[in-house]
């Protein structure tokens, strides 16, 4: 009565060591790609000379993003630009344009980044001259209007101001620019204007005085003799004559 469980137990054992087995190969063992093409990064469609416009609740442009080529991914939902050029509008701002050889926008949109060569130009406006930035990488996040990057950068402000840094924060909506590290400044004063000389200055404070021409003084020489002319002519009646009465 003893000897059957006595051969289940090692076949039990057997079959609990076989499961193990075959958990532990599908546990380590490398899944096969599917030879759908979802795994790699191809791109699913492509556009030519795309443009893509963005506004405000009223109506008003906030950006435009332009670029030679675009590309979509599907396996990580991105995309990339060939020769962007991103343009931020505000009401009552200038307006900002920033372009590269090369672009990448995330899924969600939230960030668009340059690369290679790129240039940012700030249009001038009251009292400012045009800003000009040039580095090899800026990344944009529309929503908050800030721009930022890690590498070299140069700003060219007009007139005559150059700046030399590594890293930057620039942010649209306040209109400031945080520069983070090895920063170099070289400024020119703008040239005033060459001061007057003495003698024209002496002839500004001087009183003004008419001055008669030649035409004119002749003019008035002229009125000058008919009127002494008409005086002289002009008979007054002899006090010293005297009366002679004829005889009676």
């Amino acid at each position: 009565m003893y000897g059957r469980p006595t051969v289940l137990f090692p076949l039990a054992l057997l079959a609990l060591l076989a499961l193990l087995t075959l958990w532990i190969d599908r546990t380590v063992h490398i899944p096969q790609h599917k030879p759908d093409g979802n795994t790699r990064h191809d791109p699913d469609y492509m556009v030519s000379n795309f443009v893509t416009t963005k506004t405000d609740m009223h109506g008003n442009l906030r950006y435009v993003l332009a670029a030679v080529e675009m590309k979509h991914y599907p396996d990580d939902d991105s995309t990339e630009l060939v020769r962007p050029r991103y343009t931020q509008y505000n009401v009552g701002r200038p307006y900002t344009q920033i372009e590269g050889q090369r672009g990448l926008v995330s899924s969600n949109g939230d960030n668009v980044q340059f690369m290679d060569n790129v240039k940012v130009v700030r249009q001038a406006f009251k009292d400012r001259g045009e800003m000009t930035m040039l580095t090899e990488y800026l990344n944009v996040t529309p929503k908050s209007d800030i721009a930022t990057t890690d590498k070299p950068v140069v700003i060219l402000q007009a007139p005559k101001t150059v700046i030399h840094a590594t890293g930057m924060i620039y942010d649209k909506k306040r209109r400031t620019v945080q520069l983070l590290k090895h920063v170099r400044v070289h400024y020119e004063r703008p040239e005033s204007p060459a001061p007057l000389p003495a003698n024209k200055v002496k002839n500004l404070n001087k009183p003004s005085r008419t001055i008669t021409t030649s035409k004119n003084a002749g003019k008035a020489k002229a009125r000058q003799s008919r009127t002494s002319g008409n005086a002289a002519t002009k008979t007054t009646p002899n006090q010293n004559n005297t009366r002679t009465r004829r005889p009676q």
